[in-house]
């Protein structure tokens, strides 16, 4: 069985973070509220516990709280922020409202040895946010190191097995959190750095085939990365047996139905159709500007064509996804509160119970990056595996009002200049998402002698780790230049374009 650390969510906003780091250190963890308690399924294979930060204060009333069975397990347990104030509580001691609350940079001191700071410096850069601090030590622990608002900034139990950081190890700004956190579970508990993209892929691929057995199965290609390696993964499991359906909304970008349909048919391994539904979805959407309603129509009519193409596989039983570990723990309210649904493109809009079949999510554990590092331990090339981030309602939401022909066309043709200088000036890999949008009102100009009333282009590009937040990318003004000319001078249509600076928040990445 798989080694396991097990980190309890308490509802912080960076939660998802400690799991990152621990997989990057090689070793596998999963998240569960911390309502749940200790899975008996995991419970034997768990060699550490991470207790997460959360926004709450331990003392308040109905503030979240586990019981001591997460000590009588006998492994490891770090308490990160509010866990190191529950770890306080469990164990006797006392937290209050810190005089000084601390939210930002701040420099911890060692005053003692401890494995978790086992070869660090004595001062170290860390990031604190926190209101309370913890008072009085809990029952066997000691101070390890200090700040100067935090005087238990570490503690650390008699045994060197039970401790807690007032500050939070998991994010960049705690320049050697990463070093800290291997400490903890490989120093001590002891686990092997053995969570490898290819350890994943055998165990996987071992596991799809001993589920499916001779079932058929279908699975939704977008073309995207995740139901690429999705598609992938299963020619490898199960061959012919799988078929991926390819339903191409007449609304994707330059070239790219072409390509996905060229890539599928020389990769091979799986049965792939291609439905060519172009016309269906404009048709559909003729006259329709509200955002909304055009995402329900696009939702809608891919629901219906899917589910045409999916019953002619005879003995399908199973129903592929490409859903990811973000969007399982995101379905999961961090305060017991009721589930909330997981976004309407990783449910498939409800064709599992309509159809009755089986969900198969072999990506279901793993992080965006991971699943990158996946594609590429199944040979699939970096240009589809480092794409940057599509809609799956495609360009009717970045041609902003009604779709039409025209207007896909001409902002094909857009986003296919500027994603092509990103390319050429090296930038294209520095950006989490780029793309060109197609605004709904005119601007005058003149080409050559001529007036002209024509469309705007605006271009985005943003930098972000999971989309959750984006700041806007800094290109350089010659490229913007080189932008905005080549699309003014090739684009019939567009004779002005503008660059968004928005960060999200406030704004979003898409306009619509």
């Amino acid at each position: 069985m798989r080694e396991t650390v097990l980190i309890l969510d308490f509802g912080s906003q960076v939660t998802q973070l400690i799991a990152r780091r621990v997989r990057e250190i090689g070793v596998y963890c999963e998240i569960h509220p911390y309502y749940a308690g200790i899975p008996a399924a995991l419970a034997p294979n768990i060699r550490g516990i991470i207790l997460s930060g959360g926004p709450a204060s331990v003392y308040a009333e109905g503030a979240p709280k586990v019981g001591r069975e997460i000590l009588d397990l006998g492994v490891p347990v770090l308490g990160i922020c509010y866990g190191m104030q529950l770890l306080t509580v469990l164990g006797g001691g006392r937290v209050e409202p810190a005089d000084h609350r601390e939210f930002g940079p701040a420099n911890i001191r060692a005053v003692d040895a401890c494995p978790l700071l086992a070869g660090l410096g004595e001062e170290e850069a860390v990031w604190m946010s926190h209101g309370d601090r913890v008072a009085a030590l809990p029952e066997g622990f000691r101070v390890v190191a200090v700040s100067d608002n935090s005087p238990h900034a570490v503690m650390a139990r008699a045994d060197n097995r039970v401790f807690g950081v007032q500050f939070h190890p998991e994010v960049h700004h705690t320049e050697h959190g990463r070093q800290m956190l291997e400490n903890f579970v490989v120093g001590v508990c002891g686990c092997a750095t053995s969570w490898t993209m290819a350890n994943f892929l055998d165990v996987e691929i071992a596991a799809i085939r001993e589920r499916v057995g001779e079932d058929r199965v279908i699975l939704g290609l977008s073309g995207g990365v995740d139901s690429t390696v999705v598609a992938a993964m299963l020619g490898r499991a199960v061959g012919r047996q799988c078929t991926a359906i390819f339903v191409d909304n007449g609304l994707m970008r330059l070239h790219e139905a072409e390509e996905v349909c060229a890539f599928f048919q020389d990769f091979g391994g799986v049965n792939f159709v291609h439905v060519d539904a172009g016309a269906r979805f404009l048709g559909e959407l003729a006259g329709v500007s509200d955002p909304e309603k055009k995402r329900k129509i696009i939702g809608r009519v891919f629901i219906e064509i899917f589910e045409e193409e999916a019953k002619k596989v005879d003995g399908a039983r199973w129903l592929a996804q490409g859903t990811l570990y973000p969007d399982v723990v995101e379905s999961v309210s961090p305060h017991g509160g009721p589930q909330v649904t997981i976004k309407s493109h990783h449910n498939v809009g409800g064709l599992p119970e309509k159809m009755n079949l089986k969900l198969l999510e072999p990506l279901r554990e793993l992080f965006k990056d991971e699943v990158r590092a996946l594609g590429r331990a199944l040979g699939i090339p970096d240009d589809r595996i480092d794409r940057h981030p599509f809609p799956g309602p495609g360009l009717a939401v970045r041609v902003l009002g009604e779709v039409t022909q025209e207007a896909c066309d001409i902002l094909r043709q857009a986003d296919h200049i500027f994603i092509e200088e990103l390319r050429n000036a090296g930038l294209y890999n520095a950006i989490w998402q780029a793309y060109a949008a197609l605004l709904p009102v005119r601007t005058v100009g003149v080409m050559g002698d001529e007036r002209t009333y024509e469309r705007v282009a605006a271009i985005r590009a943003v930098t972000s780790t999971d989309g959750m937040t984006a700041r806007w990318y800094p290109i350089p003004y010659d490229v913007l230049d080189r932008i905005s000319s080549r699309i003014i001078q090739s684009v019939r249509g567009i004779n002005r374009v503008v660059y968004d600076i928005s960060n999200k928040p406030p704004a979003t990445i898409e306009w619509e």
